[in-house]
């Protein structure tokens, strides 16, 4: 895990100063509940380097689970973001309704962001894709164990990077690229046939 080359980034609800990947993963194995490494550090874990900076530290859980995971964090201060100005806190023991899914986090309401929660969809064992139910797969394939706790599947986490295509985005697929399996490839060309069918990626997939 490379915790090192992180970046502090300014944004209207404070500074972002990720913590370590290692202190998160430590903090979270604490809780009952099933969660993943998700966003860049799941692809640089796949590919098995480190290869470029990183912003925050995303973790992400099924929503059905996010109880048991906030209440691991009591004490801490955790909010919502994304659904309105507000910025609200997200009381222990509150289900939070289903528009809701990016949560940040830190230790103190004047100290920096630490890492972020980001909830996901679940309908029974399936996955479900929450901007398109439509992609779906089981959750036994959704992740990969990595050093004694769980890392999203990078072809999963490259079809939640495609609507953007930020150059961290495209660093991230094209050092990913060539460890996708046959498999993989697939599944994320189908699934961008789905959300994005003229997606520049798909040819690359294909090639």
């Amino acid at each position: 895990m490379d915790d090192v080359r992180v970046v502090r980034i300014e944004t209207p609800y404070g500074p972002w100063e990720p913590a370590p990947l290692h202190e998160v993963v430590t903090l979270l194995r604490g809780s009952a509940a099933p969660w993943w490494v998700a966003g860049g550090y799941a692809v640089e874990l796949a590919v098995g380097r480190a290869y470029r900076e990183h912003g925050d530290v995303d973790i992400a859980l099924l929503r059905r689970d996010q109880l048991a995971v906030r209440r691991l964090l009591d004490g801490w201060d955790v909010r919502v973001a994304g659904m309105d100005a507000s910025f609200p806190p997200w009381p222990v023991d509150e289900v939070l309704p289903v528009e809701a899914h990016d949560i940040w986090v830190r230790e103190h309401p004047d100290g920096p962001w630490r890492f972020q929660l980001m909830l996901d969809e679940a309908d029974g064992d399936e996955w479900v894709f929450r901007r398109d139910p439509r992609v779906r797969r089981p959750l036994a394939g959704l992740t990969v164990e990595e050093d004694g706790f769980h890392r999203l599947t990078p072809e999963v986490q490259l079809l939640y990077k495609a609507r953007g295509l930020r150059p961290k985005d495209e660093a991230d697929f094209e050092a990913v690229l060539p460890v996708l399996t046959a498999a993989q490839r697939r599944w994320l060309d189908e699934a961008l046939g789905i959300e994005h069918p003229a997606h520049p990626w798909r040819e690359r997939l294909r090639g």
